[in-house]
């Protein structure tokens, strides 16, 4: 049955990540909360109701399927029962529950992609461990999009009116230059402009593209890439109707100046747009993959082991990526 069908409430999935983690802990302070939608936690019952005891939190466990999730009221827990097969320990890796953490995100992007979720909010995962037990993976969001058979995702970091896209996502920095090409930046920029109308109701989204040298390449004496890639992409957006402009100097684009006139900025390589954004609004950041058939969010932080199951976690960013998912399924 599609989420919204029942009523007017939508239906969201939320995994609940590495389970060594802060996930567990952060879906235990969600399921606190009020919440204007039906709320499902994809999980493990027996480990956040351990995870729960160790934090004294006091919430009610009921395990239910896609078709019946009710309407969210603040202390019952709604967990899709996934079994963890190796005894989880707070803070406390094991490649044995790597392929249980995958599952989560299977069953979640299977339901939102039937119509049985809205949308799916993601709890962090550790990279790391999953790669030793022996799966190639760099990220939700290049696993998402292989699920859903989307052929170009773009990650969209989003802190309140501050939005920075990335072209290249989790590369070495050696591989970044190779990796930006004319056509794939052009993909990037169509990706981010659709993703703005549909997922932030902007009507004619403002592109802010910076460069990939210093100076943007200072007129080719720093580097020919924003001359022979950057700017005939920018080029060719603005033909097909993008409001986009750049190649922009990364030192100088975070500006109020430059930013009052830009919905969103787009950032060659991971840590070119990021911290700016995380120094913005680190712990209330939202991550969003653009470019899928489905809503997705996530935080902006990682798995926090040394944190996990100690009571010092803060919700912020997980709280802030269920809201711009119900935001986003409003305009959607």
């Amino acid at each position: 049955m599609p989420a919204d069908s029942k009523d007017a409430l939508k239906t969201l999935v939320v995994t609940s990540g590495e389970p060594a983690g802060i996930g567990p802990d952060l879906c235990l302070m969600l399921a606190e909360r009020e919440w204007p939608c039906r709320l499902a936690f994809a999980a493990d019952p027996e480990l956040l109701a351990a995870r729960a005891a160790d934090l004294g939190r006091k919430l009610e466990l009921r395990t239910v399927t896609p078709a019946t999730v009710q309407p969210h009221a603040p202390g019952i827990l709604q967990v899709l029962p996934h079994r963890a097969p190796v005894a989880v320990v707070a803070g406390r890796l094991d490649t044995g529950n790597s392929g249980y953490v995958l599952e989560l995100l299977n069953v979640a992007t299977a339901g939102c992609m039937d119509g049985s979720f809205a949308a799916m909010v993601t709890a962090p995962v550790q990279k790391s461990v999953i790669i030793e037990s022996g799966v190639p993976f760099s990220g939700h969001t290049e696993y998402l999009a292989a699920l859903t058979g989307a052929a170009h995702p773009v990650m969209l970091l989003v802190s309140g009116k501050l939005r920075v896209a990335l072209a290249t996502t989790h590369l070495p920095l050696r591989a970044v230059p190779d990796a930006i090409t004319e056509a794939g930046l052009l993909e990037t920029l169509g990706v981010l402009a659709q993703g703005l109308r549909e997922r932030f109701g902007l009507v004619r989204p403002r592109i802010l593209v910076l460069g990939l040298n210093p100076h943007a390449g200072e007129s080719g004496h720093l580097g020919r890439e924003e001359l022979d890639v950057i700017a005939p992409a920018i080029a060719r957006a603005v033909a097909s109707g993008i409001a986009a402009r750049g190649p922009m100097p990364a030192d100088t684009a975070f500006t109020p100046r430059q930013l009052t006139d830009a919905d969103a900025v787009v950032a060659m390589y991971h840590d070119q747009g990021l911290p700016v954004l995380k120094y913005a609004g680190f712990g209330h950041a939202v991550n969003v993959t653009l470019g899928l058939p489905i809503i997705r969010t996530s935080v902006d932080h990682g798995t926090a082991l040394d944190l996990a199951g100690t009571g010092r976690a803060d919700a912020g960013s997980l709280a802030a990526a269920l809201e711009l998912a119900l935001a986003c399924t409003r305009i959607g």
